[in-house]
């Protein structure tokens, strides 16, 4: 998974917290969903009363890590991260089977992330995450891929489920509207991320758009595009009701609540005022209302532990120096952001640093990116280990 850097309209030039008390975690339970049917109320934050659940793909990807330790003294902190609850990525039509045996061990009291990802065209403006689907092959998106989904939702309807749908799509539509892979995509992300909202419109569900992060839609003159953007496509999917808002810092690096924000003092910062996600969710926030779109947050804090690595805003490609950051907690400080959440997987790779591989960006090989790096979704154990060093709260 990447965040491409943006080609951003108008001024903007080529680059693309205090911790808040943590919500406790729960025993884990073997009793999987509720005694009857979950409705949820997408009007209200759902994650004041649901914890966000350490979903069993990653906790086996971590203890794994753990007893692949370079660093024995790590070992307590490692474990830990597993009890996190984290976002699982359906990112291939073969992924999908990763839902149902995740769903054997979710409790009542807790939601399930799921992460909606394999638009026609994926990524049209990096190679480190293009998806299976080629440009035009909507139907297949449709049935196999977004009909697939809801079926297993809907065989579990005693499960909450929390979506994000299609991190990266909409916003490259904005920010990189001259390439020509974005333009080619265009027409099928409208169409999918459509059909997926209204598809996935289900009683036990919540759904949230992606919006990039504060680099991307935060830019002045990208605000209004790109919340009529969003908004058009909302209303689109017939305005689904059990819609809450968007995504953002999927995958990412930014601040919370930092100020002055990490790249405030750049030569263009003055035309970007969203210098922390914070300011950009309450920002772009307005935009959406008066576009016509609800518009409340989730915000990726999985390993914005620390500031100040990247060169350039847009530089997203495993970041050198990361740590884990703030754990999942509805307790925000802001009406708006409904919940900070883990929805990058901390030692999935963003992306490989070999440059003979077909799937290579440079942004993977720049100075601030760590390396070596394997391909996007695989394991980095060297990563995993500078993420638990470097996280922000430690363990």
């Amino acid at each position: 998974m990447k965040l491409s850097q943006s080609a951003f309209l108008a001024f903007a030039a080529s680059a693309l917290a205090a911790p808040s008390a943590t919500t406790p975690q729960k025993p884990r339970q073997a009793s999987a969903g509720c005694e009857a049917a979950v409705t949820l109320d997408a009007t209200t934050n759902v994650f004041t009363s649901y914890t966000l659940h350490p979903n069993s793909f990653y906790r086996a990807e971590v203890e794994a890590a753990v007893a692949a330790l370079t660093d024995p003294s790590l070992a307590d902190a490692a474990a830990k991260v597993a009890d996190v609850g984290t976002f699982l990525w359906l990112d291939t039509i073969e992924n999908i089977g990763r839902l149902e045996p995740a769903l054997a061990d979710v409790p009542c009291e807790n939601i399930m992330g799921v992460v909606v990802y394999d638009l026609p065209g994926r990524d049209c403006a990096a190679k480190a995450s293009n998806g299976e689907l080629a440009v035009g092959e909507i139907d297949r998106y449709k049935t196999e891929y977004v009909d697939a989904v809801a079926a297993v939702l809907k065989a579990h309807p005693n499960t909450a489920f929390a979506l994000i749908i299609e991190p990266d799509s909409l916003p490259n539509l904005v920010t990189n509207a001259d390439l020509q892979t974005c333009q080619d995509s265009a027409d099928g992300y409208r169409e999918g991320v459509a059909y997926a909202l209204e598809t996935l419109n289900l009683p036990n569900v919540v759904m949230y758009l992606d919006a990039g992060h504060g680099g991307w839609l935060g830019w002045d003159a990208n605000l209004k595009p790109g919340a009529e953007e969003l908004a058009a496509v909302y209303k689109a999917a017939g305005s689904p009701s059990q819609f809450r808002g968007i995504s953002t810092n999927v995958a990412g690096w930014n601040q919370w609540d930092l100020t002055p924000g990490e790249f405030s003092d750049t030569s263009d910062a003055q035309y970007n005022s969203c210098q922390n996600e914070q300011t950009f969710v309450e920002t772009f926030g307005a935009s959406l209302e008066a576009a016509g779109m609800p518009n409340h947050a989730i915000i990726d804090t999985g390993r914005n532990g620390v500031s100040g690595l990247r060169e350039e805003w847009g530089d997203w490609c495993n970041v050198a120096g990361a740590g884990f950051g703030q754990r999942p907690t509805s307790e925000t400080g802001s009406d708006l952001a409904d919940a900070f959440v883990w929805v990058k997987p901390g030692g999935e790779s963003d992306g490989t640093s070999d440059e003979t591989a077909t799937r290579y960006d440079s942004f993977c090989g720049k100075s601030d990116a760590y390396k070596p790096s394997p391909e996007a979704g695989s394991w980095n154990q060297a990563y995993f280990e500078d993420l638990l060093k470097n996280a922000n709260p430690a363990f």
